[in-house]
């Protein structure tokens, strides 16, 4: 049983989660640890790279999104402190978002000839517009994306993503790791591992939701010296369904 769920997405941008209903979560599923690792952004109420919420041990990280150049990859930084720098890439991006969110819901919107029943916000991505236009439509959530806001779709509009390199220097000067997420989702894992030569840790412990075979994971593990790290990844308030049990969060402590 994970100890440590160091993959968790709360409503600072597209999960379920909040830092009050946070330690219910993680008690119900057994969890002394969880890592806060919403998608670019820190969270606002976190002032140190890790915290307590009663006996509930937080440590601060962010998901960022970065352009490998033949793929985009997901970085996750733990223990991140507000550096000028992470602070202004952050900015950027969150701009970026919110006038993108606001051009695919304008897109929606006119294709449909229907008002959508959401507005552009800080952190707000596709799965929210998804949702609104379920609510508001015919289409489901799968279908929005299968139709209209999905990559290559009528009313999909690209966002600012910075460079693996730009992201990664970044990260690893506020952050006390840096990880390479879920690394068998990308459509060219190995390429994608490869990347961990730069990094300090891989997401090891994921689930997929199908059967996966970790040993290109665990080969990088070793080439390269590198901490494991995981998560369950949870968008909604279920936690534990994957993570770090004991010894390998010790190492992945020490580390940072």
């Amino acid at each position: 049983m994970p100890v440590a769920d160091l993959h968790v997405h709360t409503t600072n941008s597209d999960g379920a989660l909040t830092l009050e209903t946070l330690p219910a979560a993680a008690e119900r599923a057994a969890v002394d640890t969880v890592a806060i690792t919403d998608h670019d952004r820190l969270h606002p109420e976190l002032s140190t790279p890790v915290s307590a919420i009663g006996e509930l041990t937080v440590i601060h990280g962010i998901e960022l999104r970065v352009d490998a150049g033949d793929q985009r990859l997901d970085l996750l930084g733990y223990g991140a402190e507000r550096t000028a720098a992470l602070e202004s890439m952050i900015d950027r991006l969150q701009t970026d978002r919110l006038e993108r969110g606001r051009r695919i819901i304008d897109r929606v919107e006119e294709r449909l000839g229907t008002e959508l029943p959401i507005e552009p916000r800080p952190g707000l991505g596709r799965p929210h517009i998804a949702e609104a236009i379920a609510s508001a439509s015919s289409y489901g959530y799968g279908e929005a994306f299968a139709e209209l806001i999905g990559d290559g779709c009528p009313c999909y509009v690209p966002r600012d993503v910075p460079s693996f390199e730009e992201g990664l220097d970044v990260l690893a000067g506020a952050c006390g790791l840096v990880s390479l997420a879920h690394p068998l989702r990308y459509d060219d894992p190995a390429s994608a591992l490869e990347r961990c030569a730069a990094l300090d840790a891989v997401e090891r412990h994921y689930s997929y939701g199908r059967e996966t075979d970790p040993a290109p994971v665990d080969r990088a593990l070793e080439r390269w010296d590198l901490v494991a790290t995981g998560g369950s990844d949870a968008h909604d308030d279920t936690l534990g369904v994957a993570g770090l049990d004991d010894d390998d969060y010790r190492r992945f402590r020490a580390a940072l």
